[in-house]
């Protein structure tokens, strides 16, 4: 069983920045696929990032040039790095972890199998 803690949202102007945070409980982290995704209200949950054991990274048209997805396997982190933020942006921003090595189907939330609890991004114009 794995547990996703996040961290790191907040009110931000438009342009501005911030970096988000998911902490991982259990072992095996540096072998699992890793994403983020998020959900605005009305709509639903939206893939925005993934990050593979190799730390190889794909990411949703709309972030891609703005947002960047890391990990530290040494902390069991995995961070989400938000730039040039518009107010589309807002949303319920979710970490989620599968040990599954998902390529096509990383965009789809069923796929994954864990969640954490998610953390509030709020871009004012």
């Amino acid at each position: 069983q794995v547990q996703l803690v996040e961290s790191g949202g907040g009110l931000v102007q438009a342009g501005g920045s911030l970096r988000l945070s998911c902490a991982a409980s259990g072992r095996s982290f540096s072998t699992y696929t890793m994403g983020w995704f998020r959900q605005a209200p009305g709509k639903g949950r939206e893939f925005v990032a993934v990050i593979w054991s190799s730390s190889t990274t794909y990411y949703s048209d709309s972030v891609k040039g703005r947002f960047a997805i890391s990990r530290d396997n040494a902390k069991n982190t995995v961070y989400l790095q938000i730039s040039s933020l518009k107010p589309e942006d807002t949303a319920v921003y979710y970490c989620a972890a599968t040990p599954r090595f998902i390529v096509g189907s990383a965009r789809s939330p069923d796929k994954w199998d864990y969640w954490g609890q998610g953390t509030q991004v709020t871009v004012s114009s």
